[in-house]
């Protein structure tokens, strides 16, 4: 690992650990990037050795073979400021430097410029994975918070590989030749194209560092024993089970004597020992063995491991303190790291067939990816998948999730064409925000099934590696990820199978109609029930009776088929019954002369079977809802039809798919017609002016100074003004309503009202008929206190209210009085938008009153929100109605409170500092809306944001 005088602040007092940080390089291995300190002065020279002879002279332009102590002096002292060095770093060793120098606009050396000359070198073995790239972002995300705007580089024509790192990274750039050298300038504000890079990169990153970990060319078990019902020998046979001859399985035990075999595989007594490459092993030690097995691994080139080895965080804040150091030292070793305390890692490939895991066999193949972070779920999970006849791609269960993510999974399988469907099962989010960018953009291609666990208490799972700002996270803020994802939620496991199975097998339903066809009428008016209950549009059910025939059953189907009225069909069946007598009995409808009649039916399946086809023909779903049938949906698996003991099962599966195909409708609509309008009033610069100020004194918000500084020098102001992560400061009435102001969202004017003197001359100056309130915090929005006064049109009707919350309230100044110009009639509603550094921001919509805040009627968005997002916000709502002239009343001006919520968006975007924003109530009247109160806090921003450079979860 790292000396720790390299990166020891309490050594260097002004040492930026935030800087430090993990990647993950092209090809999926990973490193450290951190500054450079003098205690790197060895491994600099180390460094600088390894390095050939042209790049170095396409560094410095000139032969240079080796660094005189001045050189290295030079480049490992710097000030953290004008001078900034960082350096990537695997095993201890320096692989790539980057470093930047402050300059005037001379070109000389500086204190106060915004511009710095940038240069790096990559050794060559290293070049070609990424490292430049990933250095480019990191030191221009430090070169941004110390000031500066733009980097200028000199470059060689023949060192095309460092032009092409500048040129693709997307920012924006001007190019000159002169003297025989590319002279290059490229600002450092993010642009849309810089993004898109970098997030390109991350995933390829990502996805290939799984693929690394699913595809090893050879594995190890490290902990194998000689008794058979040991962890370590249990996977050891799990492994020979699913390899193919010959494919190279080693087994370690440090206490084995020399010549032991195991299962047919001799022991070595450390990984050193093993002839040739090993890409991936599974750690089944004691705990206090795992640190030198990791260390022999990472010595001899492993990429992975799987660490099914227990007693890390789960057990506690020291358990915790002994995973934080098992992930820095694998990652710097460049090795990823499924676990601590994982079930283990399948892969069904038919080429690279993988059973790291305590699974006792290797599923079958099929479409199905699934990760998890409880072994106990994974066994259901893998059980279910069997016991259905449902083949999977890959399969991880990741335990305590220290390294290894969903999100990397969720990268890997956006490539992987064997993976149809995603089946997770999470308990907690490292990054929701990331989660939420990865999984929409996945989820337009192929499904993405989650149950999510603990969704009640918002507890953490012990032992995930997951940021405190993401444990606490409302259930209503996971639906609104999801939901803007286009993620589905099921409550169970076995919901998760049967919407996974209906999606895998069958077309998505190109809308909401569904005819139901069946021998029961019954059971066809209970699936009809079922279906209103689940939003979906059901035609009558078609009863066939309980005589009907598999050929009836067909033609019935191919008519339902046909229609185009008809977007899925639900088939419902029971047994037939005749004359005889029958019996109930151990769970199947039975008769004497055929004791096996009640569990399946062939006739209808192969009804069923061909109407199967012209369902694939016309492309519409076709499932089964059964009673007592049992064996029946095994007959109709070949032809991919899925089949539910019951009919609401099966109608929450088709149910999932038509909100899912939706989804995908409206979200390749959105992608041609949504937008964020372009809004007038916004003046940016001021708004981050005022914030500035407030976070400066974190006092009352002061008015803001003329001012012409521009969004950069306004970001920086922030940035060296303020510690990151600060907490929250509400502003005064004022300053919020001066900074809505510069959105163009306009608070009506309150006065305060001590005396009635005072309210009457308040009241004069804002003129009748007007509103007398109550603002103390503990009756803020309470008029069941009594604690309002409305349409007083005169002074006395002001001062006789006025002596009336006097008293009942325990005087005026303790209620703390206002008189507010009485708002046009209208609907009372809430808007907010509160920040996250987990998640982002949420945009809210909610009815004033009981409908928010009793029944938890409200809808959420992430933002920035679209024109599109606004508009079906206010329509989530279940008392959106009154806004649409519910029972004759007149229809509200819902174009105004669209344009509010953009409003809002686009500010909580523009300024990250404001952490939240709470209108409430917006008073929407048929023409116009009236803002009544508004509450706004602001902190100071996060070190890190899902808009930084790439980099790996922190520990």
């Amino acid at each position: 690992m790292d000396d720790p005088a390299a990166a020891d602040p309490q050594q260097h007092p002004d040492y930026p650990q935030h800087w430090e940080a993990d990647i993950l390089l092209r090809d999926g291995g990973t490193a450290r990037i951190r500054p450079i300190t003098p205690a790197d002065a060895g491994r600099l020279v180390e460094f600088y050795e390894q390095v050939s002879d042209q790049s170095k002279y396409f560094r410095f332009f000139a032969p240079y073979p080796r660094l005189s102590d001045r050189d290295v002096r030079r480049f490992t002292h710097h000030d953290f400021v004008n001078r900034v060095g960082l350096a990537v770093v695997i095993r201890d060793h320096i692989i790539a430097t980057v470093r930047y120098d402050r300059i005037d606009a001379e070109g000389r050396p500086s204190e106060t410029g915004t511009d710095a000359e940038v240069a790096f070198l990559v050794q060559d073995a290293h070049q070609g994975r990424g490292v430049a790239s990933a250095l480019l972002e990191h030191i221009a995300a430090v070169a941004q918070e110390r000031g500066i705007r733009r980097f200028q580089a000199e470059v060689l024509p023949e060192n095309r590989k460092m032009v092409k790192v500048f040129t693709d990274a997307g920012y924006t750039q001007r190019r000159s030749f002169a003297d025989g050298v590319v002279h290059l300038e490229f600002d450092l504000e993010q642009t849309e194209r810089s993004l898109a890079v970098m997030r390109a990169r991350e995933h390829r990153a990502e996805a290939r560092s799984v693929q690394r970990l699913l595809t090893p060319r050879s594995v190890a078990v490290v902990g194998v024993s000689r008794n058979p019902q040991t962890v370590g020998r249990a996977i050891l046979r799990d492994l020979l089970g699913s390899a193919p001859a010959g494919y190279p399985v080693h087994a370690v035990n440090r206490n084995a004597p020399p010549g032991t075999e195991l299962d047919g595989v001799p022991v070595h007594r450390s990984i050193p020992d093993i002839p040739g490459p090993v890409d991936l092993a599974v750690i089944a030690v004691p705990e206090d063995a795992v640190p030198a097995a990791v260390a022999e691994c990472g010595a001899h080139g492993v990429q992975g491991l799987v660490v099914v080895t227990a007693g890390y965080a789960e057990t506690g804040p020291e358990g915790r303190d002994r995973q934080r150091a098992l992930v820095r030292q694998a990652r710097a070793a460049g090795m990823r790291v499924i676990g601590p305390n994982a079930f283990g890692l399948i892969n069904t490939d038919p080429e690279s067939p993988l059973n790291a895991s305590l699974a006792p066999r290797l599923p079958g193949r099929g479409g199905f990816g699934i990760f998890c972070q409880s072994g106990a779920i994974g066994v259901a999970l893998l059980e279910a998948a069997h016991r259905r006849g449902l083949g999977v791609s890959s399969f991880a269960s990741v335990g305590n999730r220290a390294d290894v993510s969903g999100n990397d999974f969720l990268q890997y399988w956006a490539e992987d064409e064997a993976t149809q469907v995603v089946l997770l099962y999470l308990e907690s989010f490292g990054n929701p925000r990331k989660f939420t960018r990865i999984a929409r953009r996945l989820a337009a291609a192929k499904p993405i099934v989650v149950v999510k666990g603990a969704r009640h208490t918002g507890s953490l799972p012990p032992g995930h590696a997951v940021p405190a700002t993401a444990t606490g996270l409302r259930d209503a803020t996971v639906d609104a990820l999801f939901e803007q994802a286009g993620v589905i939620r099921v409550a169970t496991i076995t919901e998760l199978y049967d919407t996974g199975e209906l999606l895998a097998l069958q077309p998505l339903p190109a809308g909401d109609r569904v005819a139901v066809v069946g021998n029961s009428d019954s059971l066809g008016l209970l699936t009809y029930d079922a279906l209103l209950g689940a939003g979906l549009r059901p035609r009558t059910p078609v009863d066939l009776t309980t005589a009907a025939t598999g050929e009836n059953f067909r033609i019935a189907l191919d008519v339902a088929l046909a229609d185009p009225a008809v977007d899925a069909v639900i088939a419902v069946a029971i047994p037939p019954i005749g004359t005889s007598a029958h019996a109930f009995m151990g769970g199947r409808l039975t008769g004497d002369d055929d004791p096996a009649m009640g569990s399946d039916d062939p006739e209808i399946a192969a009804g069923l079977l061909e109407a199967g086809l012209r369902a694939k023909e016309v492309g519409k779903p076709l499932l089964l809802a059964h009673l007592a049938l049992t064996d029946l949906p095994a007959r109709l698996r070949p032809g991919g039809i899925p089949g539910y003991a019951a009919p609401e099962r099966a109608v929450h599966a088709l149910a999932h798919a038509v909100h899912y195909a939706q989804w995908r409708r409206r979200t390749a609509e959105a992608e041609e017609t949504a937008r964020v309008p372009d809004l007038d009033r916004i003046d940016e610069p001021g708004a981050r002016a005022l914030v500035a100020a407030a976070l400066s004194t974190r006092a009352a918000l002061r008015p803001a100074p003329t001012t012409t500084l521009d969004r950069g020098t306004l970001r920086r102001s922030l940035t060296t003004r303020t510690q990151p992560g600060g907490a929250r400061i509400t502003l005064p009435d004022a300053g919020a309503r001066e900074l809505l102001a510069r959105y163009g969202i306009d608070v009506s004017p309150t006065l305060p009202a001590p005396d009635e003197e005072t309210a009457v001359s308040a009241a004069a100056s804002l003129g009748y008929p007007v509103a007398l309130k109550a603002t103390a915090p503990h009756l803020r929005h309470r008029p069941d206190l009594g604690s309002v006064r409305l349409d007083l049109t005169g002074e006395a009707g002001l001062r006789r209210a006025h002596r009336e919350l006097d008293a009942l309230l325990g005087g005026a100044a303790q209620a703390e009085l206002v008189v507010q110009r009485m708002a046009p009639r209208g609907v009372d509603t809430v808007i907010g938008a509160t920040v996250d550094p987990a998640v982002g921001a949420i945009l809210s919509f909610g009815l004033a009153g009981a409908p928010a805040e009793l029944l938890g009627d409200t809808a959420h968005r992430l933002v920035p929100a679209t024109d599109q997002d606004v508009a079906g916000l206010i329509r989530e709502v279940r008392a959106a109605p009154l806004l649409f002239g519910w029972r004759g009343a007149e229809a509200v001006d819902t174009g105004a409170l669209e344009e509010l919520l953009l409003r809002v968006s686009q500010l909580v975007d523009d300024v990250p500092e404001i952490a939240s924003v709470d209108l409430e109530p917006v008073v929407v009247a048929p023409h116009g809306l009236a803002i009544l109160g508004a509450r706004v806090r602001v902190a100071p921003l996060p070190v890190r944001s899902d808009l930084g450079p790439r980099a790996m979860s922190t520990l």
